[in-house]
């Protein structure tokens, strides 16, 4: 039960922009084995902590080149 927000949290992400929810797969899966060789029941830690470390830098990258785009029309 106490694992239920870790998983809700990378699935609420990813239904909010499917444009970035390969940001967050990516993210899950290095944070996932990031955390498998901190200590045993880290990997799901670390992935949720992956999906949203990495969701949050391809959305302010996004927003970088959009405003990019902008500045140069």
């Amino acid at each position: 039960m106490r694992l239920a927000p870790l998983f809700a949290l990378p699935l609420l992400v990813m239904s909010a922009s499917p444009v970035l929810a390969k940001g967050c797969i990516r993210g899950a899966a290095a944070g996932g084995v990031g955390g498998h060789f901190v200590g045993k029941g880290h990997a799901v830690i670390g992935a949720a902590a992956g999906c949203v470390i990495a969701h949050h830098h391809y959305a302010k990258q996004a927003r970088a080149q959009k405003a990019a785009a902008r500045a140069h029309n």
